[in-house]
């Protein structure tokens, strides 16, 4: 799942083909180590994403739309100044090496051409961003290093910039530099021969490494002694001819048709076991390859605080309805109390004042004697209303213990369905929603400097069917009591998952009778959008909107319906998912 040398070699390739030439019209920052630069061609505007994640550090051009942050941070504000207006004049790669060095022709504040370089190191963990003057000093970088973390290469603001250290590695480009190569390899004739080959190839990944290790063995984890000198040659032979080739854009798919690694090379090592997808360039490759994953990455980041609030949350409102509970339990004895009371008052002619317990007959029991604890400060009438006062305490408590419990149970749900739609949030607007509903409900404070100026709400979801029925869904609570209650009329179809936190389902009529089909598949998009996406057969309950009733002083979300229907349906995710109002 790396991006190696030679991939980012024919990234080159296609980058600088479309891109050199083409000036820097916008620079945006959607996350802490990414940028993104517009760029205009005479063939109209890329948008080039440059990623210093640790988990994905690369660079392509992206069709993804990412919302920014309502603030750009200091580095954007850096960028724009430098950038804008900046004519992109070339891309440089030192050999195989994962570091890019894209040129710029820009203006400085007095008018005068200087050069500007943007190195994309591509590193893993150690990935970063930086940009360059002319004279190779750091202007600033996505990640700044100073001596704590790095005593040989530091990076920092006015520091000559020195290139990552070269590994002692060989680019296999020619038969020559296969040859030496080989050589070394069988040095370790014992050794994993992917992981020999890992240790002296330039510019190559792990599924690489075993590719070129199946090829030449038969098998992934054979040894070098068991690859023969022959196959050996070839594959190294066959990896010098790729780099003058037209590569694979290869993607390995796994059991569920999600992509877990890609390639140059055509993978064989799988057999007919994994699903393989060809793409016309590496941009859209990884583009479609990290989509999912960034979306996912971004919103946890920007909503942890959100998730740590709803788990306290969750958490206390578990520990305080145990606790009721325990207590609604231990009150279930109260009869006894009464009894206990009962007992001592028909018989305080025969008690006296000072017993430590009394020992009487239970004719509620068929007079079988029973042992009750007393207090010998009080008299047995004295006595007799301390537990006449503990039963009725115990009745009160049950009752509003009961209510209590069941007050609790409907605040865990409503926790519940919170995290479910913050598990979908896609931008900055989803969760400043989110957030300003927990503060309206006062489950967070508000922060100072009175109320925030919020970002404009997004649109409910919009899908259609394959016979054109339209299907919103809400992304929150808030929206999901706006769109039953106010834009849905009565005879639209409401559909929500049973026993699951979701998201309110509406399919328009239109003026047009319901089909199966149109139900089956809102159904399934219903329960796409909840918390039971991952499960095989989901229920989902459907009826007319007018069925619909939002109790008086329930929670954002919460509606209540007995006359419906329901329907098990496979989570199907809409294929027009990024399409809304």
């Amino acid at each position: 799942m790396a991006l190696d040398g030679i991939t980012l070699h024919f990234l080159k390739t296609e980058l600088e083909e479309t891109l050199v030439g083409a000036r820097v019209e916008k620079v945006y920052q959607p996350g802490k180590s990414e940028i993104i630069l517009l760029l205009r061609t005479r063939q109209g505007p890329f948008r080039l994403l440059l990623c210093a994640e640790s988990s994905s550090p690369r660079v392509h051009i992206t069709t993804q739309t990412v919302e920014n942050p309502q603030n750009p941070p200091m580095l954007c504000m850096l960028l724009r100044k430098h950038l804008c207006g900046a004519v992109l004049t070339g891309f440089r790669q030192a050999g195989l090496d994962r570091v890019l060095f894209l040129d710029f022709d820009a203006a400085n504040e007095i008018g005068d051409r200087v050069r500007l370089t943007l190195c994309a190191e591509i590193m893993g963990q150690h990935s970063n961003l930086i940009l360059l003057d002319g004279s190779g000093r750091i202007l600033d970088a996505v990640k700044r290093v100073d001596a704590s973390k790095s005593a040989l290469r530091e990076i920092l603001p006015g520091v000559s910039y020195q290139a990552p250290p070269r590994q002692d590695k060989i680019a296999v480009t020619d038969e020559s530099a296969a040859q030496a190569c080989l050589s070394r390899i069988r040095q370790s004739p014992d050794a994993p021969l992917a992981k020999t080959l890992m240790q002296h190839i330039e510019g190559i990944s792990p599924i690489v490494s075993r590719e070129l290790a199946f090829r030449a063995g038969g098998d992934c984890t054979c040894t070098v002694r068991e690859a023969g000198e022959g196959e050996l040659r070839a594959v190294l032979g066959q990896l010098a001819a790729s780099l003058t080739a037209s590569p694979a854009h290869c993607v390995v798919c796994d059991e569920e048709e999600k992509p877990f690694d890609f390639s140059f090379l055509d993978i064989r090592q799988y057999g007919g076991f994994l699903k393989k997808t060809e793409y016309p360039s590496f941009s859209t490759l990884l583009d479609a390859f990290y989509a999912e994953r960034d979306r996912l990455l971004r919103a946890k980041r920007r909503a942890g605080d959100l998730h740590r609030a709803l788990q306290t949350l969750r958490e206390r409102t578990a520990r305080k309805m145990a606790n009721r509970k325990a207590q609604l339990k231990d009150s279930a004895e109260k009869e006894k109390l009464r009894i206990f009371g009962e007992l001592i008052q028909a018989n305080q002619y025969a008690l006296e004042k000072g017993a430590c317990a009394y020992v009487l007959e239970n004719y509620y029991d068929e007079n079988k004697p029973v042992r009750i604890p007393a207090d010998p400060a009080l008299s047995p009438s004295q006595n007799a209303q301390k537990y006449y006062k503990a039963y009725k305490k115990a009745s009160t408590a049950e009752k509003m213990l009961a209510d209590l419990i069941a007050k609790d149970e409907q605040e865990l749900q409503y926790l519940e369905s919170v995290e479910d739609a913050l598990s979908r949030a896609q931008g900055e607007s989803d969760l400043s929603m989110i957030r300003q509903e927990l503060i309206d409900g006062r489950y967070l404070k508000r922060k100072k400097g009175g109320k925030q100026r919020l970002p404009k709400e997004q649109p409910p979801y919009r899908f259609r069917t394959s016979e054109g029925f339209t299907v919103l869904v809400g992304r929150n609570n808030v929206q999901n009591d706006r769109l039953t209650l106010k834009v849905a009329k009565n005879y639209d179809m409401w559909l929500h998952t049973q026993r699951f936190a979701g998201s309110h389902t509406i399919l328009l009529s239109e003026h047009r009778a319901f089909t199966d089909l149109a139900i089956s598949e809102a159904a399934a998009i219903a329960a796409f959008f909840s918390s039971a996406r991952d499960a095989q057969k989901v229920p989902v309950d459907y009826t007319l909107v007018k069925n619909i009733k939002k109790p008086a002083g329930a929670k954002p979300g919460k509606v209540i319906y007995s006359t419906y229907n329901t329907i098990y349906v496979a989570p199907r995710e809409p294929e027009d998912a990024a399409k809304t109002e």
